[in-house]
């Protein structure tokens, strides 16, 4: 694949200009790694917090979809779209009301999402048994499979931190990584 031969000029020009704010990427990072570690040294507000950021998100969604079922020309389509964003919103406002309830359920979905897809990584994994490689990917189902089956048997009690740990290390992490670009983007 060729690149227009003033592909490479723009990348210099961002790289540049993404250089000259190294500093910047370092500050955001140490501020992630700070609301990181407050988040881990209270993990039940942080869980809290992260059902309030789930529960707008599907506040708004379901504001847009009732919105948009007033701009489709049927009125199926319309009721579909309607019953959608009535969902979506009444789903968003229980979180809002009950957060205890609401991180109880993301917990159990993300308990059966990580066990389906340690079972599926494990049958590909197999699946694919004589390349090279396969092993990496039953091992990687194993560990997320019983995470999974963890999350699961410590549910409904574990939903009051589980959610905050994984924003907690989502937010070192991201930081971490902020952190390194700005140091690589400095040299």
């Amino acid at each position: 694949m060729t690149l227009p031969s003033e592909m490479p000029e723009v990348l210099k020009d961002a790289i540049g200009d993404a250089r000259s704010k190294w500093g910047w990427f370092v500050a955001l990072g140490v501020l992630l790694l700070i609301f990181g570690g407050i988040a881990f040294g209270n993990l039940f507000i942080a869980t809290v917090a992260s059902v309030y950021v789930v529960g707008s998100l599907m506040l708004m969604a379901g504001v847009i979809e009732i919105a948009h079922a007033f701009g489709v020309k049927s009125w199926s389509n319309f009721f579909w779209w309607l019953g959608s964003g009535l969902l979506y919103a009444i789903a968003g406002f229980l979180a809002f009301y009950n957060p205890l309830l609401a991180s109880a359920v993301l917990t159990f979905l993300l308990a059966v999402s990580l066990v389906a897809s340690g079972i599926l990584r494990l049958w590909l994994g197999f699946k694919s048994r004589p390349a090279a490689g396969w092993g990496w990917l039953v091992a990687a189902g194993v560990v997320t499979a019983l995470a999974g089956l963890i999350i699961a048997l410590g549910w409904p009690v574990n939903s009051l931190w589980v959610l905050g740990m994984f924003l907690a290390i989502d937010l070192i992490f991201q930081g971490w990584t902020f952190i390194a670009f700005g140091l690589a983007l400095r040299k």
